[in-house]
């Protein structure tokens, strides 16, 4: 499959410092955009002539908060064109592919999910290749492909390590573009949520900010001067070592007493099997303990209790303006959030300002939309680094 490369590629990087500016916060005034970027207004309209007529950036009529009169006359707001482009994000599981389609600003316009039966590297890129070809039917002209995957990603192309596809050192990204013919990135997909969180969700306009997820496993990333912070153990399943509970449970997939252990579907799972012989479903297990089964209502209150210890204790040493909390697993909030409060208030300072936690119920579809802002970032606009 061919593709066509975007007419406003590659940007300067004033112009890209200006397109960057108008796609996380716009629509702007023309005067808030330089202020911004401590433009002068003729450097500023050097800048932005390109964008308006490649089409990147449009005029938009003023609304009452964005009116403004320079010399006389109004100035008409700045936004970006945000179905000048559409991208596919994807993100992989053990056992399934998710994909979406998103405009410039990261709005889902398609999903389109299929089973993955197979691990190996050569057929899952035949795959991503295939499902490729399908979107690229309803949506012509497609600029590039981000993909998010459990594990260690390096240099935003290769898989160096995912223990959930038993992957080591294998060049996705590489692969991908054989078959598709468009520029590829791939990142763990923790990181590329948080990047999305933080330019178009619960992140946007904050300087300090933290997403913890839980589901399969525990991630977490943390947003300083409104950029995120990269490290490497981000990716190598800290949480197994992120003791809690010294005196917590031991399951197969953690050490005792961990993050893991206390709080991931698989060990919930695990600790209510090898108590009762029975095997049940995380849903199951959520609605067991609401209904006071004795069991489940026990290993939900100890996996409450951990997730207050985990928000109290990244509140306490990070400080962040808010932490989101997100992944397949949230649904313990609903069944033990005062728990998990209270066990917070518990860990804090008596006089602490209070932690603001939001939850959201996202599915596999936010992790995919999180992999193409990684691609809106990368290809497009050059900014984020790994």
């Amino acid at each position: 499959m061919t593709t066509r490369t975007a007419s406003w590629l590659p940007l300067s990087p004033g112009e890209r410092a200006v397109a960057l500016e108008v796609l996380v916060h716009g629509p702007l005034s023309r005067s808030e955009i330089a202020r911004r970027l401590s433009l002068s207004a003729g450097s500023l309209t050097r800048l932005t002539k390109p964008l308006l007529e490649s089409g990147l950036l449009v005029e938009v009529p003023e609304g009452a908060a964005l009116a403004e009169v320079r010399q006389g006359r109004p100035s008409q707001p700045l936004d970006i064109v945000a179905e000048s482009r559409s991208f596919v994000g994807f993100k992989i599981t053990e056992d399934m592919v998710y994909g979406v389609v998103t405009t410039l600003r990261s709005e889902i316009v398609t999903r389109y999910d299929r089973p993955l039966t197979t691990h190996d590297p050569d057929r899952v890129a035949d795959q991503l290749g295939e499902m490729t070809a399908e979107l690229a039917r309803a949506h012509p002209g497609l600029a590039g492909i981000g993909i998010g995957v459990g594990g260690l990603v390096q240099e935003r192309a290769v898989v160096g390590e995912s223990p959930f596809l038993e992957w080591r050192d294998v060049r996705l990204a590489e692969l991908v573009e054989e078959r598709t013919g468009l520029p590829v990135v791939v990142e763990n997909d923790v990181s590329a949520l948080v990047e999305a969180e933080t330019w178009f969700g619960a992140g946007r306009g904050l300087d300090r900010f933290a997403v913890l997820t839980i589901g399969a496993g525990i991630g977490y990333g943390l947003v300083l001067g409104g950029t995120r912070v990269p490290c490497a153990e981000e990716d190598r399943g800290f949480g197994r070592h992120w003791i809690v509970n010294p005196n917590g449970p031991l399951t197969p997939e953690g050490a005792r007493g961990s993050a893991v252990s206390l709080l991931t579907i698989p060990s919930i799972r695990y600790q209510v099997q090898a108590a009762t012989g029975r095997e049940m479903t995380y849903e199951e297990i959520l609605a067991g303990a609401a209904a006071g089964e004795p069991m489940p209502a026990r290993v939900v209150d100890e996996a409450a209790r951990a997730l207050g210890t985990l928000v109290a204790q990244i509140s306490n040493f990070a400080m962040p303006q808010k932490i989101l909390l997100a992944g397949e697993g949230v649904g313990l909030m609903e069944v033990a959030g005062a728990t998990v409060e209270e066990t917070i208030r518990a860990h804090r300072h008596p006089l602490a300002a209070p932690v603001h936690l939001e939850t959201k119920v996202s599915d596999f579809h936010d992790w995919a939309r999180g992999a193409a802002v990684l691609a809106i970032q990368v290809l497009v606009l050059g900014t984020a680094k790994a």
